[in-house]
């Protein structure tokens, strides 16, 4: 289902509808049990000079970007909620310097702001076991292709793992290394057992079976792309979508912030049917605690 700019304007014109909304998303609304006198549904209203809400009996404040990614942000909700319409209504994501034109504000606030809607993201995008048909299969994201050998290209690089549901979720994230020590307690995390689960020949997904799942490989080294229903296309189509993103909108993506990116782009897939519940999730999932940088 779309959402359309004009019914995102309708829904959200200013500051004021922003707060209300916010209202609703923590607190059911503006009539609640008030936490200063006791009052059981007491009608709280809007302040003119702050972001809050004043009981009608006994005047307790509440301030609904409390605890919010909006907390002690100067920037307009306006232009916060205009931030998160575009990240959620663009397939290749938007650029900082994109949002800093949009909303006409500078490039560190901009660049601020699109990182805290990532983290946003990745906190509406909270895992669930994956089952059925499973493609696991990792990349590499980072900078220019150096050295010689086998592991050419690979020293300056993240490497980064990702598991899909066919027909599905996508969970996907940056690991340390590639060994099967790090691999398998992910799998044996974010999987259920006795699931069917298609990788490449890589060694790591080796004693796959011998965990409780069954476990399909293709070798790419021998060219083979699909056996049967084995095979890794879809993760590796979501690789792609995420790297020409990267290229093209972001050209270059650092290592600290990387997890960032790959969970915005998860939670874009994972959403990709319904463009209104994906503005809509990330709005309810204000009112839940947001994930630290790492």
């Amino acid at each position: 289902m779309k959402y359309t700019f004009k019914q995102f304007q309708a829904d959200l014109p200013d500051d004021a509808a922003c707060l209300a909304k916010l209202m609703e998303i923590k607190f059911g609304g503006t009539k609640l049990t008030c936490p200063g006198c006791g009052t059981v549904d007491a009608q709280f209203h809007a302040m003119g000079k702050r972001k809050a809400y004043a009981c009608q009996e006994c005047g307790h404040h509440i301030y609904p970007c409390a605890g919010t990614i909006f907390h002690k942000s100067s920037t307009k909700l306006t232009h916060w909620f205009f931030a998160m319409y575009l990240m959620t209504s663009t397939r290749h994501g938007v650029a900082a310097k994109e949002l800093e034109r949009q909303i006409g504000c500078t490039y560190k606030t901009a660049w601020r702001m699109a990182h805290e809607l990532r983290k946003l993201m990745a906190t509406a995008d909270r895992n669930w076991p994956l089952s059925g048909h499973v493609e696991i299969d990792e990349t590499f994201i980072g900078g220019r292709r150096l050295g010689r050998g086998v592991k050419r290209g690979m020293e300056n690089k993240t490497v980064v793992l990702g598991m899909v549901q066919r027909d599905g979720r996508v969970i996907a994230g940056p690991i340390p290394n590639r060994l099967k020590e790090t691999i398998e307690p992910i799998v044996q995390r974010n999987v259920k057992r006795g699931a069917k689960i298609s990788t490449d020949e890589h060694g790591a997904y080796n004693e796959l079976a011998g965990l409780g799942y069954n476990h399909g490989t293709v070798n790419h080294a021998a060219d083979v792309w699909v056996d049967g229903i084995t095979h890794t296309n879809s993760i590796e189509g979501h690789w792609s979508q995420l790297k020409r993103s990267i290229r093209g909108t972001h050209v270059h993506v650092s290592s600290k912030h990387l997890w960032k990116y790959v969970s915005e782009f998860s939670y874009r897939r994972n959403m990709r049917h319904s463009h209104s519940a994906m503005f809509d999730r990330l709005l309810v999932s204000l009112a839940q605690p947001c994930l630290k940088a790492t």
